[in-house]
């Protein structure tokens, strides 16, 4: 009988290890490494198959170790007879279900002992039992730190036990052969108790704990042999120490949960996830477009760019707006452009500016060959003899009129094209009034046409020579001839200096 009980109970063990050692689904969230999400198309989600070589590909591990531990035992119950030190040994597996809850199959064997102090009752029992907890760890619920090095833990469950009980017949001292002897009887019971366990490397850790077993049944009140006040029941307490061991394969299984964070997996995904925003919002080359999108990732700094950090040819000539000096002129069919985006071979070639001086130097060529030049003056210049026309004033006056602008601005042209060119102005007047006042009109007649170079083509003072003549130099008899009343020039010689200004020049009216 005894052979028969104790062959179920292993059996019993061992089927329930067995279970345990299959494992337990656990979230993937909760096994070290996060499953990617954020990176997944629309392909990605077409199959159980197409997860499954992810999850290879990416390293993820497939579950949790299980823990085996062997407890050396202290034993004594809690009964009608004061106890004396009872020895055992335990065997448990434990399982993680996530990071706060597991739980455990255990199997002890033990003897206990006891005798009161007058020696009428003795008794020596054996006990044998087999029990499933549910343990809950009491110190992962802190945010901080990762890898816990101490788990503190409860546990609660029920199971079923077989006890033999020795005790000392009733007024017969204890005897071997000779005592009352409770031959073993299956019994459920209930347990609970509490522990520490410090790791010492991700395969090992140590600890200490606490386990009562209250029995139920007609054996309740038994574990010491004597029944005494009706309905109190005996309890089996075990103290014990144990060494734990991970089983499993540390590249394929993590470590059992109840050893990490229960929050690293918020955290790592939070980390995770603000990395990505980190990578997604990059901009390396600092265009305004980040990387994820930009197709040109290395555009100089301050370079215009498009939507896509493409460098922006907005005349689509192969060069670029920032190269090109012609950047909103885009080539017609057969027209090429150059390495600055200029078109080289323009189909309505436009006037050039040594165009334009090819035209100004054939004018005044055609003007130098005419026989007939009134009212004009010569000047030379870097390329030539220039001939420029006089102008004229009304009676009296020395404001130059508009319609004399032109002539003017075509004078300032030829100085501005001869940068180290001399030129004289020289003002006259006609014969009418005194000379003292005529004078005065003169130099007042070439100094308004000075300022107006000066102030209006800002021609370099330094560049122009004042001179005045009076009615001596007329160029026609005519006393009150408009031909007379003129300002006419001339290249400065080697030497020619300007004329002081008359009395009277600088203020007052005079001469006509």
């Amino acid at each position: 009988m005894k052979v028969l009980q104790l062959s179920l109970f292993s059996l019993l063990l061992s089927l329930s290890a067995g279970v345990l050692a299959q494992g337990t689904p656990v979230p993937a969230t909760n096994d070290a490494e996060t499953v990617e999400t954020t990176d997944m198309t629309i392909d990605d989600l077409n199959g159980d198959e197409k997860m499954d070589k992810k999850s290879k590909m990416s390293g993820e591990k497939s579950g949790t170790m299980l823990e085996i531990g062997i407890r050396p035992s202290y034993m004594f119950v809690a009964g009608d007879v004061p106890s004396e030190a009872g020895y055992g040994i335990g065997l448990h597996f434990r399982k993680s279900l996530d990071h706060l809850f597991s739980i455990r199959v255990d199997g002890i064997y033990g003897v206990n002992k006891g005798i009161n102090e007058s020696m009428t009752r003795q008794f020596e029992n054996t006990w044998i039992s087999g029990s499933g907890l549910a343990v809950m760890t009491l110190n992962n619920f802190r945010f901080n730190g990762d890898t816990r090095s101490t788990n503190f833990y409860v546990m609660a469950g029920a199971g079923g036990n077989l006890v033999e009980v020795e005790r000392q017949g009733n007024a017969i001292p204890w005897q071997d052969g000779r005592n009352t002897i409770f031959e073993q009887d299956l019994t459920v019971h209930a347990v609970a108790g509490g522990g520490v366990t410090f790791r010492l490397s991700p395969k090992v850790n140590i600890g200490a704990e606490f386990q009562s077993f209250i029995p139920f049944g007609k054996r309740a009140d038994r574990l010491d042999g004597y029944t005494v006040g009706g309905n109190f029941r005996d309890i089996q307490n075990v103290g014990s120490l144990s060494l734990n061991f991970n089983l499993g394969n540390a590249s394929k299984k993590s470590e059992p949960l109840y050893w990490t964070n229960a929050f690293s997996p918020v955290r790592d995904e939070l980390n995770r996830v603000s990395g990505k925003i980190d990578a997604a919002t990059t901009d390396s080359d600092g265009d305004g477009v980040v990387d994820a999108i930009d197709q040109e990732a290395n555009t100089p700094a301050g370079v215009p760019v498009d939507t896509k950090g493409r460098v922006l040819d907005s005349d689509k000539d192969g060069v670029a707006d920032y190269k090109d000096l012609e950047p909103f002129f885009p080539p017609r069919a057969g027209e090429q452009v150059d390495a600055n985006g200029v078109v080289m071979n323009r189909n309505d070639k436009p006037i050039t500016e040594d165009r334009v001086q090819e035209m100004i130097d054939a004018s005044i060529a055609s003007l130098k060959n005419s026989t007939n030049q009134p009212g004009t003056t010569t000047v030379r210049t870097d390329r030539g003899e220039v001939y420029l026309p006089m102008i004229y004033f009304p009676l009296g006056q020395s404001t130059v009129k508009y319609s004399d602008y032109g002539i003017l601005s075509s004078v300032a042209r030829v100085l501005q094209g001869n940068t180290g060119m001399r030129m004289v102005i020289r003002g006259y007047t006609d014969r009418t009034g005194n000379a003292a006042n005529n004078e005065v009109l003169s130099y007042r007649r070439a100094k308004a046409v000075v300022d107006h170079l000066v102030n209006q083509h800002g021609i370099n003072r330094s560049s122009l020579v004042l001179q005045f003549r009076g009615e001596e130099n007329a160029i026609v008899p005519l006393d009150k001839s408009y031909i007379n009343r003129r300002v006419e020039f001339l290249t400065a010689e080697a030497g020619a200096s300007e004329d002081e200004a008359p009395a009277g020049g600088n203020s007052g009216r005079g001469g006509f």
